[in-house]
């Protein structure tokens, strides 16, 4: 068999007409082999996800490196499983993925906001939006890949299924992620995330005359967040930060030092206006500036979409029936999302029967709409780039305004709010990860059903997993200011937006002048969200991204060829996941250690603390990252 998609796969026939890559003979791919292997990789992407995405604001789709991974791991344990085992691993593997990029943008705005979270409701309100997302998807299934088969391109999709289709060059792939995860637990060990024996922080900072600073985290996890996502994305983020740090820092600390004697911050009366150092003007100014340009950006997403939800609803109802929408298996799996979703309802609004039926039936009705938009999105841009935060905060916007409406607006309450925010944006992020392995398994002959049942599971498992996260560095999660373990953009401006809509308390001027800024943003056709995104981040995550795609473009530019340059890249993408995948991991279990009491230490001290130690952990980082790359060894050189 040729390892090649015929050209079938792109389109050209009706998708009824399509013939799969495995055309013949058994449909099925899983065993328990097949099974263990992809909870494996369900749980390694649900906390790497968690961890990395809280920290930055980005994610990294897990269908990619999810299917090299599990290609090898076939091969190894489950060879007679072949390509169909490897589809239903890659699949799981994007399902803890989907699940943590979702619930890490609203649920750890209950810590935010002084609240705790229980296991039980955390878990309740995952899986309901798992099973939800995933039942309305396989609703549509047949509309979104069969009719649409050739009009909607799935372009991730179409590269998880060559990925697949030539998983005989796994090796290099394998050989390089384990690189990277070296790379990235060796230099996470010794930093204040395991060890904490040395300082990764570059830091300038100047209080006096022209306020400002400047910092990079030397994490390498976020370098191979840079080198995958790009130059322009990387840019445009760092832009935002330079915004932050160099114009709206310093012009706020000019005329904080002319204000009047007595005069206080505003939600820190121990601190005069005219006497605000940088962190102050950050945490207290600043921050909600970028929570308004985050608040614009997402609403003017959603606007943008509605021409979208109204195509995607008009010609899903005029869908031909023909074939199976759904399965069985995703009718039992909707049904369970609806049964779960309403327990969920009931177990977060605290026996208010009122609340729990109407905030359940809208989040329902909200979940429904945007799951068929975010199907559909996936398949014109794929699930790296589908605009979850425009949808959430929409969303979010909405349920708000109900429990405002209904006087529900203790902190309790908007404990409820986001909980139910929660079970929206996982039913959201799982049905782009659902439409992209469907069509992943449409394109390489799997059986549906099957897919429905292991991505489920997946999506289960996930769920566990990411709130376990999240709880276990609930004390981390819930520190505020300018210098925090974790950014949480998101989630900070979930916890803003509806705290602040239901206390009243919202600094309206800074919110709107944000907002205004997202506008002229978008008048300018520059991408609001990941301009607000670097305002709100820390420079040193976005400076540390930048220096990512930086290595990128040198590898792309000292390549002497476009088949070098391609395969380079590839491979180099291969170690950045592999860097995200060992800093995380390796991160997370550095915290666990810490938290059990396991690790202490008074953390670096002479050198080891300095500038200078983080500027030598930096050289040995970038030289470590491209040394591996460079030394690729480019096949079939010829065109």
């Amino acid at each position: 068999m040729d390892h090649k998609l015929s050209k079938d796969a792109y389109g050209g026939v009706a998708g009824k007409d399509y013939v799969p890559y495995i055309s013949t003979g058994s449909k099925s791919g899983g065993n328990t082999v097949v099974l263990i292997i992809g909870i494996i990789l369900a749980v390694i992407f649900a906390a790497s996800t968690a961890y990395s995405g809280m920290k930055s604001g980005l994610t990294v789709a897990a269908g990619i490196p999810g299917s090299i991974i599990g290609s090898a791991f076939i091969a190894a344990f489950a060879k007679q499983k072949g390509i169909l085992g490897k589809n239903l691993v890659q699949g799981m593997a994007s399902g803890g993925e989907s699940v943590a990029s979702g619930i890490i943008f609203v649920l750890p705005a209950v810590l935010l906001i002084g609240s705790q979270i229980s296991f039980l409701e955390g878990f309740l309100v995952g899986v309901g939006g798992v099973l939800f997302g995933i039942g309305i998807a396989s609703l549509v299934y047949n509309y979104l890949i069969v009719e649409e088969h050739g009009m909607l391109m799935y372009p991730e999709s179409m590269a998880i299924s060559e990925t697949l289709v030539a998983s005989e060059g796994a090796g290099d792939s394998m050989k390089f992620m384990g690189i990277g995860f070296g790379i990235g637990g060796a230099i996470t060990v010794v930093t204040s995330s395991f060890l904490n024996v040395t300082n990764n922080v570059i830091s300038y900072v100047n209080e006096s005359f022209y306020k400002w600073r400047l910092q990079l985290e030397v994490n390498p996890l976020l370098l191979g967040i840079g080198f995958i996502v790009g130059l322009e994305v990387a840019l445009t983020m760092f832009a935002g930060s330079l915004l932050s740090n160099f114009g709206i820092l310093p012009l706020i600390g000019y005329f904080s030092e002319l204000g009047k004697e007595g005069a206080v911050v505003w939600n820190n009366p121990d601190v005069s206006i005219n006497a605000m150092g940088v962190g102050d003007i950050a945490g207290s100014y600043v921050k909600y500036i970028g929570a308004g340009m985050m608040l614009s950006g997402g609403l003017i997403g959603a606007i943008k979409l509605i021409p979208t939800i109204i195509s995607s609803i008009k010609e899903t109802l005029n869908a031909k029936t023909s074939g199976n929408n759904a399965s069985k298996i995703g009718t039992m799996i909707l049904l369970g999302g609806l049964v779960v979703g309403f327990l969920a309802g009931f177990v977060v609004s605290g026996g208010n029967i009122m609340m729990a039926i109407t905030a359940s039936i809208l989040s329902l009705f909200l979940s429904l709409l945007f799951v068929i938009v975010a199907g559909r999105l996936t398949g014109t841009i794929g699930t790296s780039n589908l605009p979850v935060s425009g949808m959430t905060i929409a969303s979010i916007v909405l349920v708000t305004l109900l429990f405002v409406a209904m006087g529900w607006t203790n902190p309790e309450h908007n404990k409820a709010l986001l909980l139910f925010g929660t079970f929206i944006v996982t039913a959201i992020a799982m049905a782009g990860g659902y439409s992209q392995s469907q069509k992943v398994t449409f394109i390489v002959g799997g059986d549906k059903s099957e897919m429905d049942k292991y991505f489920a599971i997946s999506g289960i498992v996930g769920v566990a997993v990411v709130v376990a996260t999240i709880m276990l560095l609930s004390s981390q999660l819930a520190m505020t200011g300018a210098n925090v373990p974790f950014a949480l953009p998101q989630a900070n401006l979930m916890s803003t937006l509806t705290a602040g809509i239901m206390s009243g308390e919202l600094p309206w001027v800074m919110i709107i002048v944000g907002a205004v800024m997202g506008v002229v943003l978008f008048l300018l056709n520059l991408p609001v969200m990941t301009v607000a995104i670097g305002f709100y981040l820390p420079i040193a995550t976005t400076s540390i991204i930048l220096v990512g795609a930086l290595v990128r473009v040198f590898i792309e530019r000292t390549s002497k060829s476009d088949v070098e340059k391609d395969t380079k890249v590839s491979n180099g993408i291969s170690l950045s996941s592999g860097l995200v995948a060992g800093g995380s991991i390796i991160g997370l279990i550095g915290i666990i250690l810490q938290v059990a009491g396991v690790i202490k230490g008074a953390g670096p001290s002479g050198f080891a603390a300095s500038n200078g130690m983080a500027f030598i952990i930096l050289a040995g980082l970038v030289v470590a990252t491209i040394i591996p790359i460079m030394n690729s060894k480019v096949k079939n050189v010829q065109k």
